[in-house]
């Protein structure tokens, strides 16, 4: 929910939210849900066109997330640090880290399971919901390495079918992750036409004179450059996103 201080109230170009506040506690998994619609005032929709939801997941070691099922949605996860372990009704079986990213095309449905180990680390990622062009595709499931990252560059983790990013989602959307020592400074990543959603995963940056500390967002409209500053070091991520892609919005989580 947003709040009227100063500090969240809407920028010339950009728009600002705190964490949210909207979350789920099942004791040794909890999430907290953060939508990029939320950042805008007015604007009747959590979600951002086809970015349904960025939700920042904490597993204790030792756990175990049962068999489940999801529909009409594309679930990325995203691991800075430590080990998520996926298994599923195809008879996969990752490991997501640093190294690695997974893509669930969940379309018509896709069955998986999550765990985590006794010995595996405390983990901290962010999982990714985007909402599908169409209902019902055909399920799948993307999992490979990744290029390790430059610091103070931009990473191009997943883009839509037919991008040059290594993986890919089934609408119009683009994410990039960075790295940012204390004192570096890097452009936002945009496109002509598109949005561009960043969220602070740890650290603080500041951006056209705006503090965001970390778990808060910022969503950068009406095109131009935007150059973000490392206040602290800091890891960010940014969603280049087309606002009027045609959605589907009947995901099991991603609505």
């Amino acid at each position: 929910m947003m709040d009227d201080s100063p500090s969240t109230q809407a920028h010339p170009h950009i728009h600002t939210a705190p964490r949210t506040d909207v979350s789920q506690n099942q004791g040794k998994f909890r999430i907290h849900f953060n939508f990029p619609g939320r950042a805008v005032p007015d604007h009747d929709d959590h979600g951002y066109g086809p970015l349904a939801t960025v939700v920042e997941s904490f597993m204790d070691p030792d756990t175990l997330i049962s068999m489940h099922p999801h529909r009409n949605e594309e679930i990325v996860s995203w691991v800075p640090a430590g080990v998520m372990r996926h298994d599923d009704r195809r008879g996969n079986d990752f490991v997501t880290d640093p190294e690695h990213l997974m893509v669930m095309n969940a379309g018509r449905e896709f069955w998986h399971a999550e765990r985590a180990l006794a010995d595996d680390p405390p983990l901290r990622m962010l999982q990714i919901f985007v909402r599908p062009h169409s209902l019902d595709l055909q399920p799948g499931i993307q999992h490979g390495r990744i290029d390790p990252v430059d610091e103070g560059e931009w990473r191009h983790l997943f883009g839509p079918e037919g991008s040059d990013a290594p993986f890919h989602v089934r609408n119009e959307v683009d994410f990039y992750d960075a790295r940012l020592d204390e004192g570096s400074r890097v452009r936002l990543p945009t496109s002509p036409g598109r949005d561009t959603y960043f969220y602070v995963f740890e650290g603080t940056v500041e951006a056209n004179d705006v503090r965001f500390d970390e778990t808060e967002s910022g969503l950068f409209v009406d095109g131009g450059d935007l150059a973000v500053t490392a206040l602290t070091d800091a890891i960010v991520v940014a969603f280049v996103i087309d606002p009027e892609a045609p959605v589907t919005r009947q995901g099991t989580v991603g609505r």
